[in-house]
C-alpha cells in the first residue's frame, strides 16, 4: 500500500498537448496500455535518460533523435513490455506507424516502453491500436494517460501547477510511473512534464536537468537503476509572444513550478515503492560540496541496516553513523558530526 499517497483528481490541460489512450493487449485484455502524446508544431522537447549501460532500444532511439535536433511532434508509450531482442526495429516500426497517422516524419516521434524486460513488442496489435489512440487524443487526457502508463504501480502519479508571469498564466502538468528499480540515475520511471511557456530549446533542457537533479535524481527505494528510464519536458510555447531563456525574468518563476511538479512526482514514486512502508527525507548540511552531501545521503539511504531500523521505527542512530562513516568522505571528523531524527523535535 502506498505511503500517504492518493491519485490526483484533476490535472490542468496544457495548450498544445493532446493525449490519447487505448488497449493493445500488452498488459492483458481490458487494460489501457498504449499512450500517444501529440504536440503542436513549434514545441520544444528535452529529455534525460538512464545511465544504465544496458539501456533499452527506445532510450537509444530517443537520444539519437533528440541529438539530431529534429522537431518532435509525438511520443508513443507502451506499458506492460519493456522490449527485448529486436527492440530497436520494433521501436522504429511503431514510431513510423504513429507518424503516418499524424502526418509527420518518423524521426519526429519518440518511443518509450515500460514493463517486463526481454519480450518482443506485439507489433500487429500496436499498429492496429495506434489509430484509435490518435483519433481520441484530447487536451484533458492527462488522467487517463497517467493510469495507462502504470505497470506495478498501485496508484497513478500526477501533479500540476499554474503560475503568473509577465506573459500571462503559465501551466505546468506532469505524470509519472515507477515503483521498483528506484535509485538515482534515474529510477525505473517514466515521467512526462509539459508547459505552455515559451521556453527556448536551451532553457527547456536546462530547466529539465535542474528540476531532475533536485527531484528524480534524489530518490531511492531499492538501489537498482532501470534500463528504460526517461524524463521528458515539453514546452509548447503557447503562452506569450516572447521567447524565455535563462536570463529572462520569468524563467525562475517557471523553473520553480517545474521543480515543484517534478518533486511531487518523484516523492509519489517513493511513496508507492514496492514494499514501502515509510517515506523518509534525508537532509545533509555542513558538507564542503553538494557532491559530498549527496555521497552521505545515498550511503545512508542505501544501507540495509538503516532501512531495517526505519521499518521497525527504531531510532537506532548508530546505524546512521555507520552509514555516514562508510560514505568515503575524505578527512571526516566524527566529532563534528551531528545526527538528528524527526528534526527539530528530537535530537540524538
Amino acid at each position: 500500500m502506498a505511503v500517504n499517497l492518493s491519485e490526483p483528481k484533476f490535472l490542468h490541460p496544457v495548450e498544445g498537448v493532446r493525449l490519447g489512450i487505448t488497449e493493445a493487449a500488452i498488459k492483458g485484455p481490458g487494460r489501457k496500455d498504449l499512450v500517444v502524446i501529440a504536440l503542436d508544431e513549434g514545441s520544444r522537447v528535452a529529455g534525460i535518460f538512464t545511465r544504465n549501460a544496458f539501456c533499452a532500444p527506445p532510450v537509444s532511439l530517443c537520444r539519437e533523435r533528440l541529438a539530431a535536433s529534429t522537431p518532435i511532434r509525438a511520443m508513443l508509450i507502451n506499458s506492460g513490455n519493456a522490449t527485448g531482442a529486436g527492440g530497436l526495429a520494433d521501436a522504429i516500426e511503431t514510431c513510423a506507424a504513429l507518424a503516418d497517422e499524424l502526418g509527420c516524419p518518423p524521426e519526429s516521434v519518440l518511443p518509450f516502453s515500460t514493463g517486463v524486460i526481454g519480450q518482443r513488442l506485439p507489433l500487429a496489435r500496436m499498429r492496429a491500436a495506434i489509430p484509435n489512440a490518435t483519433a481520441y487524443a484530447k487536451a484533458d487526457g492527462w488522467l487517463g494517460a497517467m493510469r495507462a502508463i502504470m505497470t506495478t504501480d498501485t496508484l497513478g502519479k500526477g501533479a500540476t501547477r499554474q503560475v503568473q508571469t509577465s506573459q500571462g498564466k503559465v501551466t505546468v502538468t506532469g505524470i509519472a510511473k515507477g515503483v521498483g528499480m528506484i535509485c538515482p540515475d534515474m529510477a525505473t520511471m517514466l515521467a512526462y512534464v509539459a508547459t505552455d511557456a515559451r521556453l527556448t530549446a536551451a532553457a527547456t533542457q536546462s530547466a529539465l536537468r535542474d528540476a531532475a537533479n533536485t527531484s528524480f535524481n534524489c530518490v531511492t527505494v531499492d538501489g537498482d537503476t532501470s534500463t528504460n528510464d526517461a524524463c521528458m519536458l515539453m514546452a509548447t510555447g503557447k503562452r506569450g509572444t516572447q521567447d524565455i531563456d535563462e536570463s529572462h525574468a520569468d524563467y525562475p518563476i517557471i523553473l520553480k513550478a517545474i521543480r515543484e511538479v517534478c518533486t511531487e512526482l518523484a516523492q509519489a514514486i517513493v511513496r508507492d515503492g514496492e514494499g514501502a512502508t515509510k517515506f523518509i527525507t534525508l537532509e545533509v548540511g555542513g558538507a564542503l560540496t553538494e557532491s559530498e552531501a549527496r555521497q552521505v545521503a545515498y550511503s545512508v539511504a542505501h544501507s540495509p541496516l538503516v532501512k531495517t531500523a526505519m521499518f521497525a521505527s527504531d531510532a537506532n542512530w548508530g546505524r546512521i553513523a555507520m552509514a555516514i562513516g562508510k560514505a568515503g568522505i575524505d578527512g571526516l571528523d566524527q566529532g563534528t558530526v551531528s545526527i538528528a531524527l524527526d528534526w527539530p523535535r528530537r535530537r540524538l
